[in-house]
Order: C-alpha cells, then structure tokens, then sequence
C-alpha cells in the first residue's frame, strides 16, 4: 500500500480528536485530507492560497472507513493525484495508523481551480502543474 502513494506527512492525532465513542470522528479524516493536501501545495508546488490568482475548490469528496484510529495514535497519510484535469485534480488519500500499518482510511478530493475574482474554471498551470504531473499515479490508477 505504501508505495501506491507518492507523497507521505506523518499527522499526530489529538486528545481532542476522540469522539464520545472513544476513536477519531469521521470529521478529523477529511480535515486530514485537506490538511494534507494544502501542505503539499503550498510546500511542494509553491501555491500561496492568500495572493494566487486561481484558488481550489472543492467539488467532491469521499471517505472509506476501514478500522478505528485514536489519540494517542499517528496516522502516515499517504497522498497522490489519481486524475489530472485541465482545471480540475482528484486527490487521493491513504491513512495507515503508523503503529502497526493498518489501512484506517482512504478517501478522495476533487478540486475545480477557479479565477479568483470570476470564480470560473482557469486552467492549472506553471509549477503547480508541473508538481501535480510529478505525484500523479501510474497509469491513472485510482483507489
């Protein structure tokens, strides 16, 4: 499963995270993927959310929930883009709970880049595109 992914952030889980059911709550899996992702695109590909002319909206997302994570716990989120569109990328997201390796979650994102100002679908170009050409999957497989 490891190397599916092509880009990997090790995320401590939080005393807060925990539900009254005593595990993470759904909630936190899709603020990891988020989280995640915006680190890669502001770390890897340069993308600065405050003064891009084109910002990222999400359109679409998904979550499969395979086993309980909870605090103290760590969770690797493995990252990679499954589908690279003209305007539009599909992120897919792996998280193993670190102890043991043990899938806890996958889950996708499907962003639209928009004119900042129009909100109309822009193309995705420069450095972004190139890094996202770099962390997009083989083949076009998708999870």
């Amino acid at each position: 499963m490891t190397g599916e992914y092509l880009f990997w952030e090790t995320v401590p889980t939080r005393w807060k995270d925990n539900d009254v059911y005593g595990h993470v709550n759904n909630v936190v899996h899709y603020s990891l993927m988020d989280t995640v992702i915006n680190e890669w695109m502001i770390r890897t590909a340069g993308f600065d959310p405050a003064t891009s002319p084109s910002i990222g909206l999400c359109v679409e997302s998904h979550c499969e929930y395979k086993a309980e994570v909870s605090f103290p716990d760590t969770i690797e989120v493995g990252l990679r883009i499954g589908r690279l569109g003209g305007s539009s990328v599909r992120w897919e997201i792996g998280m193993l709970r670190a102890s043991d390796g043990v899938l806890v979650a996958q889950g996708h994102f499907v962003h639209v880049f928009v004119d900042r100002e129009t909100r109309r679908p822009t193309p995705i170009t420069g450095a972004v595109r190139t890094e996202m050409e770099k962390l997009t999957a083989p083949n076009g497989e998708s999870c």
